[in-house]
């Protein structure tokens, strides 16, 4: 039997790609496909944490643009994280799966306050821990609270989970001639300019030698695959 090649991941997952065809809210078809695939990994004895986005149904500086100012716009933004990750965490309950929402944020009537030495406590119980609220602060996306918590709980590798099946040299949807990498470096995406990450994301994960996986949500077995090592995606690595 084939083995997983991680122990511990930190699967993100954007809001856009919670809301399939939809592009708004939630699609609970696309949900339960993903936390199939979640539940599988979790069976092989990978340990499981997942970061969602917000997009959703609110990007705080997208959205608020100059009606609001940015830090509360922010804080709408990781109200809709605290969302999604009820909705996947009540998804994954009904498929059996054990498993804890801890926020950035203290909302103690619906979720448990992150605590690091908790989180790693309940994903070596095999629970998946779904983190909201980002990192709690305004001004930091929540691929930057990705790689902050995958940093905390030393996780093995990010999963990076969009609506794009890996890194281009330009956008493929403009630039019909854009090539795809199968790896490339911190280096490299941060002197190009890539749109794998923002640039504090990219770089707290370079300085932390995490390496990143981003790959498409579009057919959510991409994440067993990625963790049982096909080659899938981009990696986003040291040289």
């Amino acid at each position: 039997m084939q083995e997983p090649q991680f122990k511990r991941v930190l699967l993100k997952i954007s809001g856009e790609a919670l809301a399939g065809d939809q592009h708004r809210g939630l699609d609970f078809h696309v949900i339960g496909q993903v936390c199939d695939v979640i539940k599988r990994c979790v069976e092989t004895g990978v340990q499981v944490g997942v970061v969602v986005g917000g997009g959703n149904f609110w990007r705080g500086l997208k959205d608020g643009g100059d009606s609001m100012v940015r830090v509360r716009a922010d804080h709408m933004g990781m109200l809709a994280t605290t969302i999604n990750a009820l909705a996947v965490a009540d998804v994954l309950e009904q498929k059996g799966v054990d498993v804890r929402v801890q926020t950035a944020i203290e909302m103690k009537d619906i979720a448990e306050p992150y605590i690091r030495s908790r989180a790693i406590r309940h994903l070596e119980k095999g629970r998946v821990v779904i983190f909201g609220c980002g990192t709690g602060n305004p001004f930091f996306s929540t691929d930057t609270a990705a790689v902050l918590r995958a940093a905390e709980i030393d996780a093995d590798v990010i999963l990076l989970a969009k609506n794009v099946d890996g890194v281009y040299s330009a956008d493929p949807n403009v630039d019909p001639s854009a090539v795809k990498y199968d790896s490339i470096t911190y280096s490299d995406v941060l002197a190009q300019n890539l749109k794998v990450m923002d640039s504090t994301a990219t770089s707290l994960s370079m300085d932390n030698s995490i390496p990143v996986l981003l790959f498409a949500l579009k057919d959510p077995e991409n994440i067993y695959r990625a963790i049982m090592g096909e080659k899938i995606g981009t990696i986003v690595k040291e040289d």
